[in-house]
């Protein structure tokens, strides 16, 4: 009973580490964003730019990384016990996120574009690969 409530605490806490690391990614695309946005047309919210970007195919990657934070809320708070097959399955898609040159389509020249060497994105990105091969070995 305890190596099972201890199991859960660490699923918890690995998913809530990676969710942590995919927001504060998602945050600094999401500025750089709105900087280059308002460049080129002039002011806006944060809010006119997300949806302004919900249509916009040049947002595909960040739409991707939207979507995995989502997915990991969703194994958080779900009242169902979180299976090792499941957290395997969206450590796989966030890996396929961070190198996209994996999937083998357009998504990585979109990725590059999201990230134009920007050294606070690029060590956000490094931060989130070092958690994911760290707490996955263990």
């Amino acid at each position: 009973m305890i190596n099972t409530l201890q199991h859960r605490i660490t699923q918890h806490q690995l998913l809530t580490d990676i969710r942590i690391k995919l927001l504060h990614l998602h945050k600094l695309l999401l500025d750089i964003e709105h900087i280059r946005y308002e460049q080129v047309h002039g002011r806006v919210s944060k809010g006119e730019l997300l949806q302004l970007a919900i249509d916009s195919d040049r947002f595909a990657w960040l739409h991707h990384l939207s979507a995995s934070i989502v997915q990991i809320d969703e194994l958080i708070h779900s009242d169902e016990p979180i299976t090792s097959e499941a957290i395997a399955a969206l450590i796989a898609d966030v890996r396929i996120l961070l190198t996209p040159d994996e999937a083998g389509d357009d998504f990585a020249v979109k990725y590059d574009a999201a990230f134009q060497r920007n050294p606070d994105v690029v060590l956000a990105h490094a931060d989130l690969v070092t958690l994911l091969a760290t707490k996955v070995q263990r």
